[in-house]
């Protein structure tokens, strides 16, 4: 594929993405309004954590990095009929292996919540073992849409499998606007669970009949000993540690913020969904365009090394380009982000602050997450699954004994508030992500080659996101009014504007259409 097949196919996805997080953020905002940092509210985000980690353990990221290499490499070597052979296998292993554990996972909810919030008593904790009951089924369903998303991937179907999503969104907003303000809050949280298995179904069904298009003709066997399966199989696991890590960081990140004082569970859930949207808008679109075309890369050694190379390369500037600027804006600007997506209802200053403080932790190692998933893509795409496993295991230990020493002894040692713990989590996150992230890439250089990254490019990355952000925080200080959405409109505009000129004038090139947007406009 070349540069431009590259960059339409990243568009694609950050499409796609773009237009499911929007509606994503619609929803917390509808969230927010009616549940604000309650009881309820934690409950719910906390039961989502069960169901969805059975969606990341056999969903979308390990799905695709293991299924993905195999099923691509089929397609370029022209064998269709056992690339079909191959879906049809792995759609009834996914099946049969999510419906066991749906229903051996409704019957252990009640000592499945011990594990996910020890910290939750009485109505809270009955509460959070009902939404999980409920939400099992939902997520069996996804795990099958993530299936969907692996073909359509391959067949560079990308804006499809990722604007799927919308529908899922939209359900449940529709139970909050609908329910919301005549029940109570743990009534309509059991509604929006109901809503989510809903979406769930309705998210695959959308996908369903592209995918049977690129399948046929169907073959109608399902072979669990071909070599094609066992190689899927094999890398599973090994990716599911890996990819997954952000997914066992966050249930640890939950499970500490669980003893923390209430709303603290919710005040993470909100600041993550926040600090998820760049890394799936240019982490994970990038490297979700990237991984088909690198596991369809075909030579000797040296050119699929050269290959590799040129497409990280061009993926990690296009991820620093906009990735730096967003984690300058959690920082300096938190206030007014969290301001203009959640401040309404229930949601109050307070709330705000505290958020913000959540997020401003996460800014710190925002940029090692998403440049680390694209290296991780590389060695995926190399049919090495082994090397990011061992990287993500200490990811995982660090994430856990930092998370743990900032979030409950630190705040005590430093005499404030133990709600200010949960900055902590997000904090010792981002510096698990560092460790991480220098590891990969000192690995993949050493089997592929140096790739070059400009430092020099990246500093002016940095000055130009605090120049704008300096400029923005100024205009935010002098506007005469004060409602959220309109200071949000005008602070971000102002940022966002200024980071492109300032990015231009410090002679930093902007990828793509924005760069023939600003030649036009000189």
């Amino acid at each position: 594929m070349s540069k431009a097949g590259s960059r339409s196919s990243a568009f694609a996805v950050s499409s796609g993405i773009l237009l499911s997080r929007v509606i994503g953020l619609v929803r917390e905002r509808v969230f927010a309004r009616y549940f604000g940092n309650s009881d309820a509210a934690d409950a719910f985000r906390s039961a989502f954590r069960i169901p969805n980690f059975l969606q990341n353990l056999f969903g979308e990221g390990v799905l695709s990095a293991s299924f993905i290499p195999v099923y691509a490499r089929l397609r370029a070597e022209e064998r269709p009929e056992e690339a079909t052979r191959l879906a049809e296998s792995i759609f009834a292993i996914l099946f049969f292996i999510t419906s066991l554990l749906t229903l051996v996972g409704v019957f252990a909810t009640p000592w499945l919540i011990d594990a996910i919030a020890p910290g939750f008593h009485g109505e809270k904790r009955q509460l959070t073992i009902r939404l999980v009951q409920i939400l099992f089924p939902g997520a069996a369903l996804l795990v099958i849409s993530a299936w969907c998303l692996g073909i359509l991937n391959s067949h560079r179907k990308f804006f499809l499998s990722y604007a799927a999503p919308v529908i899922w969104n939209v359900a449940q907003i529709t139970a909050l606007l609908w329910e919301g303000g005549h029940v109570t809050e743990p009534r309509l949280a059991i509604v929006l669970a109901i809503a989510c298995v809903i979406g769930s179904g309705l998210q695959f069904a959308v996908q369903l009949p592209t995918v049977m298009g690129f399948l046929r003709p169907l073959q109608g066997k399902v072979t669990l000993r071909t070599e094609h399966v066992k190689t899927v199989t094999r890398n599973f696991l090994p990716v599911f540690v890996s990819r997954g890590v952000v997914q066992i960081s966050a249930y640890v990140d939950s499970v500490l913020a669980s003893f923390l004082p209430t709303g603290a569970v919710s005040a993470l859930g909100y600041a993550q969904t926040l600090n998820s949207l760049p890394v799936s808008l240019f982490g994970m679109a990038i490297s979700a365009a990237e991984l088909p075309a690198m596991s369809s890369a075909l030579g000797t050694h040296e050119e699929i090394g050269l290959v590799l190379r040129q497409r990280l390369e061009n993926g990690l500037k296009n991820i620093s380009f906009f990735v730096i600027p967003s984690a300058v804006a959690f920082l300096v600007l938190g206030d007014v982000v969290v301001a203009t997506i959640y401040r309404s209802g229930h949601f109050g200053a307070s709330d705000v602050t505290w958020v913000w403080s959540v997020l401003a932790g996460s800014s710190v190692g925002l940029l090692a997450t998403t440049s680390g998933r694209l290296y991780s893509s590389a060695f995926y795409a190399l049919r090495d699954t082994r090397t990011p496993l061992n990287f993500a295991v200490i990811r995982v230990v660090l994430t856990v004994v930092l998370g743990y020493l900032f979030a409950l002894p630190l705040p005590r040692l430093l005499g404030i508030d133990r709600r200010w713990g949960v900055a902590g989590l997000t904090l010792s996150a981002g510096m698990a992500g560092w460790v991480e992230f220098a590891l990969l890439r000192r690995a993949l250089q050493a089997r592929i080659g140096v790739v070059v990254a400009s430092v020099a490019r990246i500093a002016r990355l940095w000055v130009g996101a605090l120049i704008s952000a300096a400029g923005a925080y100024g205009v935010k200080r002098v506007l005469p009014f004060h409602r959220p959405e309109l200071v949000g409109v005008c602070v971000l505009s102002v940022f966002g504007l200024g980071y492109l000129v300032c990015t231009r004038l410090l002679g930093v090139a902007a990828p793509g259409s924005l760069t023939r947007l600003l030649g036009r406009r000189s």
